[in-house]
């Protein structure tokens, strides 16, 4: 699961909530039926909006249908969104997540590094390529111009050098974004959308690649890989003001288009968009900052009083220190309680648990837990969700949200509070 829209549930009215449900659901259920299960593992967030796209601008209900149980939904039903909107969803999603894993292997990005494990990727990412070929071209679009803005990234990434601005480094990304949000209108016989959403394509995959660049400088700058924010040498206020105005021009954009029902697609690329930058930067500084968090903290709430790497040191008393002297006026001190583990909410099928420490996994057993994971939707559904491979706690869509932070002047109930 991957992708920078990510709503908090709080900050969605209950209607809103159950459409971005609904469009999640529709890609992972359109991936299934047409690819298999596995498929089912390119599901993101970011390529539901483009089902959301079509549906915001066609009749409401038109793209809906009535899914059976699933362990993720306590075992009831709910209504998901089909059709164009879906497939073309899964067609990017796959193509996109291709790209993705080619990237990796052309890195030797960790176990990719492996010759055996190397040869399978590039054979998944192969046939994820093709079969978002395939429902690309059922639909009427053609993913060529996603492959070729794909190919055309390690030359453009080649010819950047210090100084460049970085928003050379995004252009294939915006190209591929803009002609993918740009169908949604043809798909939805809204061809005056076409230019409007061409240009909210164009700034959201610009914002989402300057995210991704600013999420993984740290550990880039430690590996060595190449990140388009040091190789061009654009520091986080240059980049964040980047941000801000791809934001904004989106939220332009977005007024000039027609929509039958613009809610969830304003919630989505206005104020989460938003959010997705705050959050970002936010981390980005924090990290900057050596914020640190003690042994056995697993997320899910503020750093404990008194522990971390400033805590005072006066309660603890030096080696050899016999027990009475330890104590204080009213009697020893109370212990502290020992970490516990957290296991996110509900979902009576969530495996694994987690682990304090965490325990690490090799490559195959990582991979067979991600499968899991991402086939029971623990990656949007559990709040925390252990690392496959690491075993660490990741924060979902909460992740750093302000959720009764309602700030927007806009005509509309995207916003719970």
């Amino acid at each position: 699961m991957f992708g920078i829209i990510r709503p908090c549930r709080h900050r969605l009215s209950a209607r809103l909530h159950a459409d971005w449900m609904a469009h999640l659901c529709g890609l992972c259920l359109a991936l299934r039926d047409e690819h298999g299960q596995f498929a089912r593992m390119v599901t993101n967030y970011d390529g539901l909006v483009i089902s959301a796209l079509v549906e915001a601008q066609t009749p409401r209900g038109a793209g809906r249908r009535d899914a059976g149980p699933c362990p993720l939904r306590a075992m009831r039903g709910t209504s998901v969104a089909i059709g164009s909107g879906a497939q073309l969803a899964a067609a990017v999603s796959l193509v996109l997540a291709s790209a993705k894993m080619s990237d990796h292997v052309e890195d030797g990005d960790g176990a990719f590094r492996r010759a055996p494990v190397a040869l399978a990727a590039r054979r998944v990412a192969s046939r994820w390529a093709n079969q978002g070929g395939r429902t690309g071209a059922r639909i009427g679009f053609d993913t060529a111009v996603l492959t070729e803005a794909v190919d055309r990234q390690a030359e453009v990434e080649r010819a950047l050098g210090f100084g460049d601005s970085a928003l050379l480094a995004t252009e294939p990304t915006e190209l591929a974004t803009s002609a993918a949000f740009a169908q949604t209108a043809v798909l939805a016989g809204r061809p005056g959308n076409v230019a409007p959403l061409a240009e909210v394509g164009r700034l959201f995959g610009r914002a989402a690649h300057l995210l991704d660049a600013v999420e993984d400088r740290i550990a880039d700058e430690a590996a060595g890989a190449w990140n388009p924010l040091l190789t061009t040498g654009t520091n986080l206020e240059q980049a964040r003001r980047l941000c801000d105005d791809a934001v904004l021009g989106v939220r332009l954009a977005l007024a000039e288009a027609e929509f039958t029902d613009a809610k969830l697609v304003h919630a989505l690329l206005v104020h989460e968009l938003q959010h997705a930058v705050q959050r970002t930067f936010g981390h980005a500084g924090a990290h900057d900052h050596n914020h640190e968090h003690p042994p056995g903290w697993i997320g899910g709430g503020p750093t404990p009083q008194g522990s971390g790497p400033h805590a005072p040191q006066s309660a603890n008393p030096p080696p050899g220190t016999p027990p009475a002297a330890a104590t204080g006026p009213d009697g020893p001190p109370p212990e502290e309680p020992k970490p516990e583990s957290l296991d996110g909410k509900g979902g009576c099928c969530w495996y694994p648990k987690f682990a304090v420490p965490a325990r690490k996994r090799n490559f195959f057993a990582g991979c067979a837990i991600a499968t899991y994971m991402c086939c029971s939707c623990q990656f949007c559904c559990r709040d925390p969700f252990p690392g496959p491979w690491s075993g660490k706690p990741h924060d979902t869509a909460c992740d750093g949200c302000d959720c009764c932070d309602c700030d927007c002047d806009c005509d509309c109930d995207c916003c719970g509070c």
